[in-house]
């Protein structure tokens, strides 16, 4: 089994995410979004199973830097956005092959481990 999480260092959420995987020795791929961003067909994917509305996290502070609380935009528009500010999205991203987890969920976390 091999994960991807999406986040930022200095959010806890994600730290939460890397230390799970890594007291259970199981291999991650860290992407650091403020050194690379998510690209939109990534988005695109969390998008498509959660709704795009599920990855902003609406009680950051770049949210409310930005203006966005009363933002009318299109899915294209928010996902555009959403890639261009990382600290606009509800972290870590989390993907295991086909499965993917917005946020720390590690109850979902562990039912990967049972399925192989």
């Amino acid at each position: 089994m091999e994960v991807q999480i999406f986040g930022v260092k200095k959010s806890a959420e994600t730290r939460k995410a890397l230390r799970f995987f890594s007291e259970r020795r199981i291999k991650t791929h860290f992407v650091d979004l403020m050194e690379r961003p998510a690209s939109l067909g990534e988005l695109r994917r969390f998008a498509q199973k959660f709704g795009v509305t599920a990855l902003i996290d609406r009680d950051s502070k770049r949210y409310d830097e930005l203006g966005l609380r009363y933002a009318q935009l299109s899915d294209d528009r928010w996902l555009e956005r959403l890639s261009a500010e990382p600290m606009l999205l509800r972290m870590p991203l989390v993907r295991s092959a086909n499965r993917l987890v917005i946020g720390a969920d590690e109850p979902t976390w562990k039912t990967w481990m049972e399925k192989p």
